[in-house]
């Protein structure tokens, strides 16, 4: 019975056919890897999805965790399928041999990974925090830190959070005011109220390990302004003795649950940090471990950041992946009317699928979701070339790359597989909006990304603002190299030629556009509509990653898998032919610097 979480066909054609991650197996690190090690591993990630996580998915939204006031109570089997997953030994995953890890490539791991987000974003969301956790510290934090904190992650004995956003200041960090007071005995004790942060209280675990971005205050006591000031500190919900065990409960309090549209299986928490309810040693104030140095802490919580910002669009994949299988099996099996000139009302009804509207919105749906997966694999692929490319040049390309797609990577697929979700819902019609069908969760829980790790707005700023001029432009040059030389191959196959005329078009607008918004003189117009840019840059890099796999499927027609293949490329035909044009209104638009959004003021409204 086919998956309706993930094609495993698709992800291997990805994996083996397309990023030759065979390839890596000749690479110090990965040379006790073999194909079959990989496919153990998406093995084991398929069957603990499928059995142990999608299979509470709907209960773990419809149960969603309360709070009596002193616990967090939420169904049984998230704790139960936790427990398969780090048994199973995929919170180390990718980590090294030394501290139990299984020394997966990147892009093998995420895509095990994706199994578990399409499954149940919910649950998953508990051991992916952690694996982030775990892998900032294992960059910025002391060996003592490491074995107190990472190895107990890394085991699936504790797990972690990220606390960045207080009520007063969501995306904009440079207005948190979480003290952090040092101590004599080179502790810290933090007092304040962080927001929004996933997984912040469960009883999943025998302890949490919050990382908190706060402020260390100067000699008069005052909090220094901006980002400069900001440091980064492990605060553990219970401290750890210096033999490992926990000792008595630090000062940090869950004051209440968030209640989101989706991703309801998450507790969502606000937290208060040296309320005085626990007063470890003592004394009131959360204690905290500063990571890394002082005023560093932005710098070192990106490490985590950005690793969640791809995996926020993974995520987001995923959530669109699964309900386009879901709507494909529905209307498969869905009988309903009958051809246009069909006029016999005694004759059989057929299969929705066979109406032309539906299959319109089933390659969309298509399109954007095998897209999506093939951007993001794509950079998972890369942070194996930054890690273990055998010259320096290519892992600093490999560095450039990530930079400049990591915007693209969390956004497009927060919007355009979101739609693929709404797509889903009207192929199932009326039955769509109902609770009886899955894919009014996929819808709600998918909602959220487009919000999750930074907003449009601060990704369109991110890319525009600073990824395509950094390094006098040098991330984007990597970027237009590697994609041209994509058009020179496709160029030599007929049946591509015009894509490869219709993307070197866009790219060519693209670059004209980007010298025009960074040439007017005033930041305020170039950045006004950064987020119109973000989305074209997101399309002709999706449009790129649909051309790549084409040219690997042409010519299959007698292959025992053709209609794989020709799958692919009818996708890859519905993306140039309906997505690729929108583009163009949106670079005039750009081109004639257009201000009205900007020029707008607030008694307007």
């Amino acid at each position: 019975m086919q998956s309706k979480i993930l094609s495993r066909r698709d992800l291997e054609f990805m994996l083996y056919e397309w990023l030759n991650v065979e390839s890596l197996n000749q690479r110090p690190r990965f040379v006790d890897h073999s194909r079959e090690t990989f496919n153990a591993a998406l093995d084991t990630c398929e069957q603990i999805a499928t059995d142990l996580f999608a299979t509470h998915n709907k209960k773990n939204d419809q149960q969603e965790p309360h709070f009596d006031g002193e616990e967090v109570h939420m169904i049984p089997e998230v704790k139960t399928a936790l427990k398969a997953f780090c048994e199973a030994g995929l919170m180390a995953a990718g980590q090294d041999f030394d501290v139990g890890g299984m020394q997966l490539p990147c892009v093998v791991e995420k895509a095990g990974f994706a199994y578990f987000k399409g499954a149940n974003v919910g649950t998953a969301s508990y051991p992916f925090l952690t694996i982030g956790n775990a892998n900032t510290l294992l960059k910025c934090g002391t060996p003592e830190q490491i074995e107190t904190f990472v190895k107990p992650m890394l085991e699936g004995r504790f797990f972690g959070t990220m606390c960045l956003s207080e009520p007063q200041a969501g995306s904009s960090l440079s207005d948190i005011v979480t003290r952090a007071e040092p101590q004599e005995d080179g502790t810290y004790r933090l007092t304040g109220n962080k927001m929004w942060i996933s997984a912040g209280e469960h009883e999943l675990a025998e302890n949490i390990v919050h990382l908190v971005l706060a402020k260390v205050p100067d000699a008069n006591g005052k909090l220094i302004p901006g980002v400069k000031g900001i440091s980064l500190f492990i605060v553990p919900k219970k401290l750890v003795n210096e033999d490992g065990s926990l000792g008595e409960r630090n000062d940090v309090v869950l004051a209440g649950l968030n209640h989101k549209m989706g991703y309801r299986g998450t507790t969502n928490c606000l937290l208060n940090f040296g309320e005085g309810k626990f007063k470890p040693q003592g004394k009131a104030g959360a204690i905290g471990y500063l990571v890394g140095t002082l005023h560093r802490g932005m710098a070192n919580m990106f490490h985590m950041m950005n690793e969640a910002r791809i995996g926020v669009g993974l995520g987001a994949v995923m959530l669109g992946y699964t309900g386009y299988l879901h709507s494909l099996d529905y209307a498969r099996n869905r009988p309903q009317g009958r051809a246009p000139l069909n006029k016999d009302p005694a004759a059989p009804q057929v299969p929705i699928i066979e109406h032309t509207d539906v299959k319109r919105m089933l390659l969309a749906q298509k399109a954007y979701v095998e897209g999506g997966l093939a951007l993001n694999l794509f950079c998972a692929r890369l942070v194996d070339e930054e890690r273990t490319a055998p010259s320096p040049e290519a892992r600093t390309h490999a560095a450039q790359m990530l930079e400049i797609l990591t915007p693209i990577a969390k956004s497009w697929p927060s919007q355009w597989c979101l739609e693929a979700n709404n797509l889903a819902i009207q192929v199932h019609g009326g039955y769509g909006y109902t609770r009886e069908y899955n894919v009014e969760q996929f819808y709600r829980d998918n909602r959220l990304n487009p919000i999750h790790e930074g907003t449009h707005g601060i990704q369109g700023l991110d890319l525009l603002g600073r990824k395509v001029v950094m390094q006098e432009g040098a991330a984007l040059e990597a970027l237009g190299e590697i994609m041209h030389k994509t058009l020179a191959r496709a160029a030599a196959h007929p049946e591509l030629l015009a894509y490869t005329k219709s993307l070197a078009r866009v790219l060519q607008r693209l670059a004209s556009v980007t010298q025009q918004l960074h040439g007017v003189g005033d930041t305020n117009k170039t950045l006004a509509n950064a987020s119109t840019y973000l989305e074209v840059f997101g399309h002709a890099v999706v449009a790129w990653m649909w051309l790549e796999q084409a040219t690997l499927c042409l010519n299959k027609e007698n292959h025992h898998d053709a209609d794989f293949y020709a799958g692919k490329l009818q996708a890859c035909k519905y993306f140039f032919h309906w997505e690729l044009p929108r583009v163009h209104p949106q670079l005039d638009l750009l081109s004639n610097i257009d201000m009205t959004t900007f020029d707008m003021q607030d008694a307007w409204f």
